[in-house]
């Protein structure tokens, strides 16, 4: 019989604590060094234990400050729909939680050469314009998502709606700014990863660095034509996600 391995046992010792209250919420978890103390593994051990626990939503990391109990909740549901309801508004529509929430969200565009991994989502060649916009999306004060997007100049330059947050439709959904250029978007793909946060996601989400993520890589078409690509990472342990897809008979 194999022996359970080191980090699962550090990982169940802390979520004793947790549940027994030895660690009640908002309590600070014990440090790496703490951890390598006590339960004589190594560094790679405690990190890997402490992750499992962002992951199951116990703790979270407060960026230069060090990881904390949470108070106990379930995840909060993130609806990703593609009814036309929803498909023309914002990328982040927060799922029912019995009471209003309050979404806010932030943005940054500028026009940029795309990538060779940009160019290719979007059917350019290397080095084309785009429109590139980061995003910030808060519910309640707290950081549920950030968001890279773009967008082919060449589609929407000297247009009202190639700014996202700014002209007629200012804070508008891509399908709804699209179709005010005559663009009719009618579908979206979407693929969903699970990886560890890189240091500067963690610090634009206020979690630890490392800590699990889910990452969405999103398209939007009209036809066969790509209008806007993007990449949106949201924290495993604040948010499940949550598919909607229209049915017709």
């Amino acid at each position: 019989m194999s022996e359970t391995p080191a980090y699962l046992r550090v990982a169940e010792a802390l979520r004793r604590r947790i549940h027994d209250g030895g660690l009640p919420p908002g309590s600070r978890l014990p440090s790496r060094a703490e951890l390598v103390r006590a339960h004589g593994v190594g560094p790679n051990v405690a990190i890997s234990a402490v992750r499992l626990l962002m992951a199951e939503g116990l703790v979270h990391g407060r960026v230069g400050s060090g990881v904390y109990v949470r108070e106990p909740s379930e995840p909060r549901p993130m609806v990703r729909s593609w009814h036309d309801g929803r498909l023309g508004g914002s990328p982040y529509v927060p799922g029912e939680t019995g009471r209003e929430a309050h979404s806010s969200r932030d943005c940054v565009s500028a026009t940029v050469p795309a990538t060779a991994e940009v160019a290719e989502r979007l059917g350019l060649a290397a080095g084309e314009p785009v429109m590139c916009s980061e995003y910030t999306f808060r519910t309640d004060g707290e950081r549920g998502m950030i968001s890279t997007s773009w967008e082919p100049l060449a589609l929407t330059g000297g247009t009202p709606v190639a700014l996202p947050e700014a002209g007629p439709l200012a804070g508008h959904g891509v399908v709804a700014r699209m179709a005010h250029i005559g663009v009719r978007v009618d579908r979206a793909a979407e693929a969903v990863t699970a990886r560890a946060a890189t240091p500067a996601e963690a610090s634009r989400l206020g979690i630890q660095a490392g800590g699990p993520v889910q990452a969405l890589q999103r398209t939007y078409y009209a036809g066969d034509r790509a209008v806007e690509t993007a990449d949106l990472t949201v924290p495993a342990g604040r948010f499940r996600l949550v598919y909607e897809f229209p049915v017709s008979g």
